[in-house]
This record gives structure tokens, sequence and C-alpha cells, in this order.
């Protein structure tokens, strides 16, 4: 079995273990009562089909996702409120699906106990702006934020200041009214604060009668991801925290590591940050973490490395990210990219594929963040045959 095809194994147990569905399901109680679903983000979908498999299908839905990322049994379904919006950058679709989800706020009657689904990807879906504040200006701070390397905590503050919903607002239009909150969290320290700009966060100085949960986190991603390599014979060492640094940066130590380790490969969740300059190519992070890991290989070195985003779309792509070895830059020259030039251009996304090395998912059902899996192909001959999952 090759390294490329067990990598791709192991980041499906890795999203398997994280799904919106599967861990929506687990979370609510079996008589769990909630008059209307409000779900949100890049895996809305997904938890929305968890919550109905729960509740059943009268429950009104409002559901809030990207482009593209609409379970077909929730499109025409009845009482399902479909609202397709815009991500990384926000446009006019995103204050109109904030509008509609101000307004139906308001109208909740005072014996109402919604439940709110949000995942990574609130932040650009639905907006409802203060006042003196326009369109142009908050696509202004999240393209500035992406071109300058902002941390997700930084640029979500930042998003939150010009927000009636983010920041607490939600909680605030909510004012006394029960509601639960199940949260798929991207950020760190899962921080219900931060997770979509703090749109079911707690609004400064005011009590609220909110019960927040995080239902998957990428270190169940990470753990997933250590089990099924035991299941495969193989010893995989999960870092000690999150990554965070520049791609840059990210990819040299992990390279270290996976170099010094004794283990047969490592894993690590987290994300990292690339500062764009104002004329970009093709990619997102991940795949410029990709492009500068193959950088950092040596010649014949038997690594294979996984760097992608459980999203299943780096930046506004539709690659999940790529996998890379001590090949990759040739394959590229060969393909016809200057690698140094995508590289310097942000353009990994054409020297990856270039390569053959990008890697397709499709959404996903979830967001918790990046994985970057390595494994050391001299370590292990890819050890064993998998168990039978038991359904």
């Amino acid at each position: 079995m090759s390294a490329r095809h067990t990598l791709l194994e192991l980041f499906d147990e890795a999203l398997r273990a994280v799904d919106g569905r599967a861990a929506v399901a687990a979370a609510l109680p079996r008589d769990a009562r909630h008059s209307q679903i409000f779900a949100i983000g890049k895996a809305a979908s997904s938890m929305a089909l968890g919550a109905r498999g729960v509740l059943g299908g009268a429950v009104e839905l409002l559901l809030v996702t990207k482009d593209g990322h609409v379970a077909p049994g929730l499109r025409d379904a009845p009482g399902v409120t479909v609202l397709e919006s815009a991500h990384p950058v926000p446009d006019a679709r995103s204050l109109a699906a904030g509008e509609e989800l101000a307004r139906r706020l308001q109208a909740l009657p005072a014996d109402a106990y919604p439940l709110f689904l949000v995942s990574g990807g609130s932040s650009s879906l639905v907006e409802a702006l203060q006042p003196g504040h326009g369109l142009e200006e908050l696509r202004a701070l999240n393209e500035l934020g992406l071109a300058a390397g902002w941390d997700i905590a930084q640029l979500n503050a930042r998003r939150a200041r010009l927000s009636r919903l983010k920041g607490g607002g939600v909680a605030r239009l909510l004012g006394a009214r029960r509601a639960r909150a199940l949260f798929i969290s991207d950020v760190p320290a899962d921080d219900v604060d931060v997770i979509g700009s703090g749109l079911l966060g707690r609004h400064q100085g005011q009590f609220d009668n909110i019960e927040r949960q995080v239902v998957a986190n990428v270190e169940r991603a990470v753990q997933a991801v250590v089990d099924a390599g035991a299941a495969r014979g193989l010893t995989l060492e999960a870092g000690a925290r999150r990554f965070e640094e520049a791609a840059a940066e990210v990819a040299e130590q992990f390279v270290d590591r996976l170099r010094a380790t004794g283990a047969d490969g490592v894993v690590w969740g987290g994300e990292s940050t690339v500062r764009l300059p104002a004329r970009h190519g093709r990619g997102g992070r991940n795949t410029h973490l990709a492009l500068a890991l193959a950088r950092a290989l040596r010649r014949a070195e038997a690594l294979t490395v996984l760097a992608a985003g459980t999203d299943g779309t780096d930046g506004p792509t539709d690659d999940a990210g790529a996998i890379i070895d001590a090949g990759t830059i040739e394959r590229a020259e060969l393909g016809g990219c200057d690698v140094e030039r995508a590289f310097t251009e942000f353009d990994s996304g054409t020297a990856l594929e270039a390569a053959g090395d990008l890697v397709h998912t499709g959404p996903t059902g979830t967001n918790v963040g990046d994985l970057l899996v390595g494994l050391k192909q001299t370590a292990t001959s890819l050890r064993g045959l998998v168990p039978p999952r038991v359904l």
C-alpha cells in the first residue's frame, strides 16, 4: 500500500471522527425539544441533518452555508429555508442572511427554545452591521486580515466591532430566552467567544440562558488519526499543541520533527497563517504549507506529508490541500511550473496541480481546522491491513 493511499485513509478517519451530523446527534439528548433550528457555517448542513435526526423533520430550520455546501436532503425539505452565502469574503448575500437571522430572532416568542448549530465560516456567511458601517468596509477588513496573515482570533475580534450579531450580538437579541448552542470549533482553545466571531458568544455585561457545548475539535481529529494508524500497525506521534505560526515556519518545524521522531509518523492539528501579496495565484494556506514542506525535503528523502483542511476547501479554492513527497518539486517542474515563482507569488495550487499532488474531497460536513500528517516510508512499509469497520 502506498504512503499516499495510507494518508488519504487516515484523513478520512479523521473526518469521520469530527463529522457534524454524528457529533450533533450524539450531543443532543433523545428527549430534546427545540422550537427552531438555526444552522450557520460551512458544516451547517451536516450539523442540521444530525439535529433533524433527533428532533424530527417538523422543526423549522434556517440554514446559512457556503455555496455548494447544501446537503441534497435539505434543499427542498418542508420547513427549511436555505440561504447560500459568500466565503471567505462576505458579499451582499451575507448581509441579507444576517438581516433574516436578526428578524427571526426578534420574532421569537418569549418561551421559545431554539437550537443553534455553529461552525467555522459563520463570520463571512452571515452579518448585520452596526449603523454607519457598510459592506465595502466589511470586505476591506476581511481582505486586510487575509493579506496580513492575522490569526482567526485577531480577525474575528475586528469583525465583531462592526457587527450587530457577532461578539455576543445574538445573545443580546435573545434576551432572557433559553437556547442551546452546539459548536464545531476551528479556533484556539475552542473559545465560543471566538468561533464565528462570537456569533453565539457571551454578550459582555449581560446574563443569558444559552447552554453552550463544543461537539468537535481538531484534537479529536488528531486522536482519530493516531488510532487509525495504530489499527494499521503504525505508531504515530501527536503534536503537543495546535500549530498557528506562519506556513513556512510550520513546514520547517514539522519536517524537523518528522525526521527526528522514533515513531512511524507525526500528526499535528491547527491553522497556519500566510501573508498574501496584492496579486496572487491559486491556493490557500494548506497548499502554500504543502509546497513549503516539499521545498524543505531533501532529494530522495523517504517522507510523505498530507496538509489539508478538514472542511475540504483551502481558502477560495476547491482543493482540500495536498500530499507531497521528495519528488513533488521535480514533478511540478516537469509539468511546466516554475516552482519558485509559484511559491513567491502564492500560486501553490498551480504548482501542486502540475505535480499531481492536490487532494480533493468536496464539502466534508465538518470544519475543525487543518491537519498535517507525515509518514516515514522507510520505517513502516505502511504495515498491515485495516481491520473491518464495525457498523
